[in-house]
């Protein structure tokens, strides 16, 4: 993947009782029990879903027909990403659901604006979308990428602007959520590690988060080790491997040099890298994830549809640890 164009859009999209928030959650809580009942009888997934910035090209050219086509492929829901038509892609937020019912395919989650975080002024932007969310039934929208911060004062208006944007969520019936990538996991001047700020100073309960495996172990961490020590806060995981280190060495000789920023993408189809799902899952499953969430972003010899495809056969053959 061109990391340009990562920046390029990361940067543009930049308990009450008998609340919406808990109905909504217990009824959530529910389906996860109870998938993860299903995952230990069955040795597998109940479900599985996909993020469709994996195929963004082929969404920005015909998204009903990309979306039928991760139906076919075996996908159970997908996870959106706020584009130039925003996460429902040019839609209403009920039109969109119903064209998902008609394929097969449901939304719990979804990507949006990093702007809403900061952003004041774009704050009754954010309440509507909350609304449309939760009207059809979502469970989370998600911060993807705050900019490349590297201050601790800059995470702490994260943190705050998270907590602003859950209480927004909570009036709405649905939750915030928090996907990282590397830059949590590079230490700040004191030694502080960005992800332990956000986890630690955001409220539990209203502020889940998505942990991107892929990229944790890319910043040289430990996933297990992070879902073992912050049980239930991870709800949502990104199942993207990374190639192994001697072909990504080829591809930094090839390709390189890295960009000052990002970190040389080396993601490949699910099951052929380096990374232990089903160890990493198994991990995750017992420690309160409830959603598994297929992305790829570099395509050798392939095409994003293509691989979508291989991902999924991994992910309907796939057994738990």
């Amino acid at each position: 993947m061109n990391f340009n164009d990562r920046r390029s859009f990361l940067k543009s999209i930049g308990l009450l009782s008998a609340s919406p928030l808990i109905i909504n959650y217990l009824s959530s809580c529910s389906s996860g029990n109870n998938e993860n009942k299903e995952q230990n009888i069955n040795e597998g997934f109940s479900e599985f879903g996909i993020q469709i910035w994996t195929v963004k090209e082929d969404m920005a050219i015909d998204p009903k027909a990309t979306l039928k086509k991760l139906a076919d492929a075996g996908y159970n829901y997908v996870e959106s990403f706020g584009g130039d038509n925003g996460i429902f892609w040019g839609m209403q937020a009920k039109e969109f659901k119903s064209y998902l019912d008609e394929v097969g395919l449901n939304m719990y989650s979804a990507h949006c604006n990093s702007n809403y975080t900061l952003d004041l002024a774009l704050e009754d932007e954010f309440k509507k979308l909350a609304d449309d969310a939760a009207s059809i039934g979502m469970t989370h929208l998600i911060n993807p990428f705050p900019g490349e911060l590297s201050k601790k004062d800059e995470w702490e208006k994260v943190v705050a602007g998270l907590n602003r944007q859950a209480e927004i969520c909570t009036k709405s019936g649905i939750k915030m959520g928090y996907h990282n990538h590397h830059i949590e996991f590079l230490p700040l001047e004191d030694g502080t590690l960005p992800e332990n700020m956000l986890l630690d100073g955001t409220t539990t309960g209203m502020v889940d988060f998505e942990l991107d495996i892929y990229w944790a172990i890319k910043a040289g961490q430990n996933p297990e080790e992070w879902l073992k020590k912050h049980n239930d806060r991870y709800k949502l995981v990104h199942v993207k491997d990374l190639y192994s280190k001697e072909k990504v060495e080829e591809i930094e000789a090839t390709e390189g040099p890295q960009e000052d920023f990002w970190p040389l993408g080396a993601s490949c189809v699910v099951g052929t890298g380096r990374i232990n799902f089903p160890e990493i899952l198994s991990v995750a499953r017992d420690n309160g994830v409830i959603r598994y969430i297929v992305e790829q972003e570099r395509f050798d010899n392939s095409t994003p549809l293509e691989d979508s495809v291989k991902d999924a056969a991994y992910m309907k053959a796939f057994k738990f640890a």
